[in-house]
């Protein structure tokens, strides 16, 4: 079998931590074959640690006209998620994109669309999607154990965390702030476990309201006259059913309940709720609901290993590349579908479009 050879687009944290990672442990079926990053010289520095042979660019669509490329990987800014994918799809390569899939929904509509076109395969990076918690929930939504679920509740809220490296505080280049950062994440889970994309109604609130409390910031104290985004967002999301979605995002907020990229929901047969352990801090998740005429709950429990033998653990970017490489090689479609990010994105954008005009944005 020939190795499936690998674009990298954006040389940043989240092509070195997640994506080149992930790829170099299925280095039987791929070869990360060309990098491209605005600083050559460190697109030269990465290419000389994973790949010696690895053909190095500082102009996307110098590696996207590639004819040696089958697949390109987009770890970029937002701004250039939409304009990189369009052009890679319509060259012949499959594509992985970063989240969100773009700033606007108008972008994102063209990369649906070029992918129809070019019959090559799209997907949107949201590796929470893999994580052992969410597979086990969204099973358990499969089963129908959670009956109709009615109500739920996104959540990607830190007390502290804005990202002080790189462009997260350039509205341009990013498009927005923890909504369109983290928010995605929460919304992506929340709608795929209900299995429900079809959104009737969003309303929306941004604030800006804790820029110069910087002081305690993990990632450095930031430059509040750069910080041109919002510090959190609210969302309040009507389906066509009757469901109801309240989705909280925020780098900076004076709470004590910290819950990033997971969600609650609530249903006619019961609920289910991720969370951090207020001791441990790990990640929890809680089935809830009545049974022998008393309400119960049931906590999944963290894996356990064995002292010495433990087998070597799997991430979640690990099974989302691994799917994602899959699909390409068995001609199968993604876990994550370019329609269910696109549904994301439009509902990102009615919250600010919302939160701009102040009133109740309605969707088709």
């Amino acid at each position: 079998m020939n190795k499936l050879q690998i674009g990298i687009v954006g040389c940043g944290a989240i092509a070195q931590q997640k994506h080149i990672p992930a790829l170099k442990k299925i280095s039987d079926k791929v070869e990360l074959a060309a990098f491209c990053d605005g600083s050559k010289i460190k697109a030269r520095q990465i290419a000389n640690h994973v790949n010696k042979k690895a053909k190095v660019y500082n102009n996307y669509e110098e590696l996207i006209r590639d004819p040696g490329i089958d697949v390109v990987h987009i770890c970029t800014p937002n701004k250039l998620h939409a304009p990189i994918a369009i052009e890679a799809l319509r060259q012949g390569k499959h594509v992985m994109c970063e989240k969100p899939m773009a700033i606007n929904t108008k972008d994102a509509e063209k990369m649906m669309e070029a992918t129809r076109h070019s019959g090559k395969k799209l997907t949107i990076g949201y590796q929470n999607r893999f994580r052992k918690d969410a597979i086990i929930l969204k099973e358990a939504c499969q089963y129908g154990d959670l009956g109709e679920i009615y109500l739920a509740k996104a959540h990607a809220v830190r007390r502290r965390g804005v990202p002080t490296w790189g462009v997260f505080m350039n509205k341009e280049l990013q498009g927005g702030g923890p909504l369109i950062d983290i928010g995605t994440h929460a919304l992506d889970l929340t709608l795929w476990c209900m299995d429900n994309y079809n959104v009737a109604s969003v309303t929306g609130v941004t604030h800006h309201r804790l820029r110069h409390q910087n002081k305690a910031n993990p990632f450095g104290s930031w430059d509040p006259d750069s910080f041109e985004v919002e510090d959190a967002s609210i969302g309040f999301i009507q389906m066509k059913n009757g469901a109801t979605i309240y989705l909280e995002a925020a780098w900076a907020l004076n709470t004590l309940d910290e819950r990033e990229a997971m969600t609650s929901l609530s249903g006619t047969q019961g609920g289910a709720e991720m969370r951090k352990n207020p001791i441990t801090h790990a990640r929890e998740l809680i089935f809830n609901g009545e049974k022998y005429g008393s309400l119960m709950e049931m906590k999944m429990q963290d894996d356990t290993a064995i002292d010495y033998i433990s087998p070597v653990e799997e991430t979640e970017a690990d099974r989302e590349i691994g799917q994602w490489i899959t699909a390409i090689l068995e001609d199968k479609k993604p876990i994550v579908l370019p329609e269910q990010a696109f549904k994301v994105t439009q509902v990102l954008e009615a919250i600010y479009q919302s939160a701009q005009i102040g009133k109740t944005i309605e969707l088709t």
